[in-house]
């Protein structure tokens, strides 16, 4: 039932400068390939083979990654160098329909979504944030889509949470909401970067939802706030006027690759993962006594 994902990757990653100054964030290698490929393959492993990229002045190279190089193929063919031509083939046929929609002025994520209006159409649709990873015996998104499937309610959305410190609350939406099954809760209330004194819960809202079309009515509804259009605004008047929407506590380890602290923790996760350098990092730090 879900056929489409939006990603939204116009953000001009300020908190990652200055590199991003001239290099998009999701294009920032972790291990062996871009932030964005682990996003995107999260994508296709749950089914969905339409991607809508969101982005603006500067990242046109998110697009031209996946998109086909024909004048590399020609000369990787040309020179023999077929492992190479393999992986470049690999990556530029993983998107079946790929759709570039541009974010002129950065308003928030809310804004962002709706600009895919017109590419999603009249049917149900995930977001999918191209700097958090989530790693999982089975993809955060295809976990999302089950549940979404099960439920026998219409026009309902899903958003992810996890718990999160009292300390990091104020950086997240927070939901509210009553506890429905096992990880599945109907969401009452969500609040944008509440205070901890303030937070109904320490279930904080990442970057993986799946909306109803109805999202892009109340969208246009919610007022800017801060100069910017925000999606929290938009769930929280959805569920006034009636539309149920669930919070999923998914299964798996979510990583923040916004930020340098996170892209670090996230780049020692997936290299501990490959035994190699595994091997390489516990050496290093044996032998420089780091610990």
């Amino acid at each position: 039932m879900i056929r489409k994902a939006v990603i939204p990757v116009a953000g001009l990653g300020t908190r990652m400068l200055p590199v991003t100054k001239v290099v998009p964030k999701e294009l920032l290698n972790i291990v062996d390939r871009p932030t964005i490929e682990y996003v995107v393959d999260e994508i296709i492993a749950s089914g969905i083979t339409t991607l809508i990229f969101i982005i603006s002045q500067g990242k046109g190279g998110i697009i031209d990654y996946f998109d086909t190089n024909l004048n590399l193929r020609s000369f990787l063919k040309e020179r023999g160098k077929f492992d190479l031509l393999k992986k470049v083939e690999e990556v530029e046929d993983k998107i079946e329909h790929l759709i570039e929609v541009r974010q002129k002025v950065p308003e928030g994520l809310g804004h962002a979504v709706l600009m895919a209006e017109r590419a999603v159409e009249n049917e149900p649709f995930a977001v999918v944030l191209g700097d958090d990873l989530v790693d999982g015996d089975s993809p955060c998104l295809k976990q999302m889509i089950d549940i979404y499937n099960h439920l026998s309610t219409k026009n309902h959305s899903i958003i992810a949470v996890e718990e999160v410190s009292r300390e990091d609350i104020s950086r997240y939406g927070i939901v509210e909401g009553e506890k429905i099954e096992n990880n599945l809760i109907k969401i009452k209330r969500v609040v944008e970067k509440p205070s901890p004194e303030e937070a109904p819960s320490n279930l904080a809202i990442i970057g993986r939802y799946i909306f109803d079309p109805v999202i892009f009515k109340f969208l246009k509804k919610i007022p800017k706030v801060h100069g910017e259009y925000q999606l929290t605004d938009a769930i929280q008047l959805m569920i006034e006027n009636g539309y149920e929407v669930y919070a999923y506590l998914f299964k798996g380890i979510r990583f923040d690759t916004g930020n340098k602290e996170g892209f670090f923790k996230t780049f020692l996760h997936y290299a501990t993962k490959n035994p190699k350098l595994k091997e390489i990092l516990i050496r290093f730090v044996k032998e420089n006594k780091i610990c």
